[in-house]
């Protein structure tokens, strides 16, 4: 019953002390503006003004519907600022997970980036490691996942990012060190040193192992790229990560690296935003500077595009 225009009108009395004043606020006669007021009093069943004081006073029904203008109003001019600057593309929200553990190494100074030039867009993260993250931001409680495992969704956009290989750890003293590239069958007796995720949502598996219809030895699970490859190192077990997140382990001669057949395994890893977000120029902005900082710091990636 109660609208916004009935909160702005009890304001204007308040402030302009008359009805003849609240009138030229609202930029209405006074007959209007009265007759306003007794459409809603005859709503409610309860007067809002006494109008046989003079000036006319609020009731104590007027003024509790003025506590709830003094609440409801400057949250709805917020809300028509923060829209106008949405749609101005100055600001946003950008909540993010990603579906990958060692996207962190170079996620995080990409999100510096970002902050710093767009410091009105809300920023979160999370690791989308135990949940769906893609059934998320259909629903709108993400607005974008970083994935390499595109799923047929409608209403979402994949944004590819660049393309890279994902290759086989093994240490120094593992029989497959020596092999520039591996086969399937190659890994049915090695241990699989893997993150914690369902195998349904790791590259060696949908890329690589399951096709030919191969299972390893054993899977052995970590947390942490370090951890996994200090075990690899220490002939553990062996690990497919991508290419880039094993550079600095190869710059310390720990770890051999073999290709995933005689081709390679490449994936692309993707930005995925709602359809409907994909115009917004934050996102824009993000998916640019994500790039800049990748091709700038990873090694042996390779343009989407």
């Amino acid at each position: 019953m109660l609208e916004i225009r009935h909160l702005e009108t009890l304001t204007a009395i308040r402030e302009g002390g008359s009805l003849q004043e609240a009138a030229e606020r609202l930029h209405l006669t006074q007959s209007a503006l009265s007759h306003q007021l007794r459409d809603l009093e005859t709503r409610l069943g309860t007067p809002l003004l006494n109008r046989r004081t003079r000036p006319a006073r609020l009731t104590t029904a007027g003024l509790r519907v003025l506590a709830l203008a003094d609440e409801v109003l400057p949250r709805i001019r917020a809300t028509e600022r923060e829209l106008q600057r949405l749609a101005a593309g100055r600001t946003g929200r950008l909540h993010l997970a990603i579906d990958c553990h060692s996207c962190f190494q170079w996620l995080m100074p990409a999100l510096d980036a970002f902050r710093a030039q767009w410091p009105d867009v809300a920023l979160d993260l999370s690791a989308a490691f135990s949940f769906a993250p893609l059934p998320a931001l259909v629903r709108g409680d993400l607005d974008l996942v970083i994935t390499s495992d595109p799923q047929p969704l409608d209403a979402v956009e994949y944004l590819p990012l660049f393309r890279y290989e994902l290759v086989l750890a093994v240490s120094d003293s593992n029989p497959l060190s020596g092999s520039k590239f591996v086969t399937p069958e190659q890994l049915a007796d090695q241990t699989l040193i893997t993150y914690p995720v369902d195998k349904q949502r790791l590259d060696i598996f949908t890329a690589f192992l399951d096709p030919a219809d191969v299972e390893p030895a054993a899977v052995r699970k970590a947390e942490l790229t370090p951890i996994i490859a200090q075990l690899v190192a220490s002939n553990r077990g062996v690990a497919a990560l991508p290419n880039w997140a094993l550079t600095e382990y190869m710059n310390q001669g720990w770890l051999r690296l073999c290709r995933l057949g005689p081709q390679g395994v490449w994936r692309t890893l993707y930005a995925t935003v709602r359809s409907e977000d994909t115009d917004a120029s934050y996102i824009d902005e993000f998916l640019t500077i994500t790039r800049d900082v990748c091709f700038k710091t990873l090694s042996g990636i390779k343009s989407a595009k």
